[in-house]
């Protein structure tokens, strides 16, 4: 989730959800920043785990704002959580009134939450129905957020954690995979504020739902190529070692695993790079004599774990994927 003028890298931010980084004093806020939007998907992910009809309020809105400023700028005159108590301009386009912004904020709620986002047919033929209808009130919660723009600070934030549980409580969105428009609009930045302005400008409401699915949708196509690359090389991991196991354990046996699995899928590898692939593959046939090479390939190649061709050397990784679930078209 992108954090406006937050300059931490995605490194620095990965070592933040590891525990293993500390921010020097002049940016700790901006650590803060980060972690208070990693406590605040794990506060989502636990809510719509232990509530199976999670409903949207204003409260709701406001605490997630809470969540995204609290600590980060201990003296601001904002208070977090708080509507905002001053009026609004960006460009040409002028914010509702502060005193209205409660109010806006619980019609929103009961909006989203209202028939015009439920499925119209009947139980087991709205699957598709539902998804398109979750997906629209997501974007359509972002856009308002930012229309509305209710809170003093972190208005950005708060429309994607809003955006993010109206996806993750749905159920028809993986919690994996719920973050996915939030990512486009982060990646595409330039092109969001440039839409964003637009729907505010032009009233171009469908410009906006066009561009969010299009992110959604490339999201989730990268995403299942990802999560089945993962299953394929589980499989195939497992795959090895059961092969393997039929050899008896031996120095040999160990490094013909290593050299399978250093073997990239859908990668011919000349024959003579195949013994440095990895360092630990170099250092393990450092130590063996000239033909050990051609005898392993040997009994890979028997085993059926490899193929060798004048082009190179594969590994049979394909014979996975007959296990895997045919991908959607």
């Amino acid at each position: 989730m992108a954090i406006e003028g937050n300059t931490l890298t995605l490194e620095q931010v990965q070592s933040i959800y590891a525990g293993d980084f500390s921010a020097p004093q002049s940016r700790a806020y901006q650590e803060r920043e980060v972690r208070n939007v990693l406590e605040a998907f794990e506060r989502l992910d636990d809510m719509v785990t232990e509530d199976g009809d999670l409903r949207l309020s204003a409260e709701l809105i406001c605490d997630l704002n809470r969540w995204v400023l609290e600590g980060v700028d201990p003296d601001a005159a904002l208070k977090p959580g708080a509507t905002r108590t001053h009026s609004v301009v960006v460009g040409s386009y002028v914010g509702p009134s502060a005193r209205d912004c409660w109010h806006l904020l619980e019609r929103l709620a009961d909006w989203l939450d209202g028939d015009d986002f439920r499925p119209s047919g009947s139980e087991g033929d709205d699957s598709r129905e539902a998804f398109a209808r979750t997906v629209l009130s997501a974007l359509l919660a972002h856009l308002y957020i930012a229309w509305i723009h209710p809170f003093g600070d972190g208005n950005g934030r708060t429309a994607r954690l809003l955006e993010y549980l109206i996806l993750a409580r749905s159920g028809r969105v993986p919690l994996a995979a719920a973050n996915l428009m939030a990512n486009h609009f982060n990646l595409t930045r330039d092109r969001y504020y440039s839409r964003l302005a637009a729907a505010s400008r032009e009233r171009d409401v469908l410009g906006f739902l066009e561009y969010g699915i299009e992110g959604l949708v490339d999201g989730l196509v990268e995403h299942s190529a990802a999560v089945r690359a993962q299953h394929l090389g589980l499989a195939w991991q497992g795959y090895v070692a059961e092969t393997m196991a039929r050899f008896p354990t031996s120095p040999a046996s160990e490094r013909q695993r290593a050299l399978v699995m250093a073997l990239e899928p859908a990668v011919r590898v000349p024959r003579p790079d195949v013994a440095g692939l990895t360092p630990q593959l170099a250092q393990m046939y450092a130590r063996t004599g000239p033909r050990t090479l051609a005898r392993d390939l040997n009994r890979l190649e028997d085993a059926g774990l490899i193929e060798v061709s004048k082009e190179g050397i594969r590994a049979r990784i394909d014979l996975m994927s007959a296990f895997l679930l045919p991908t959607s078209t």
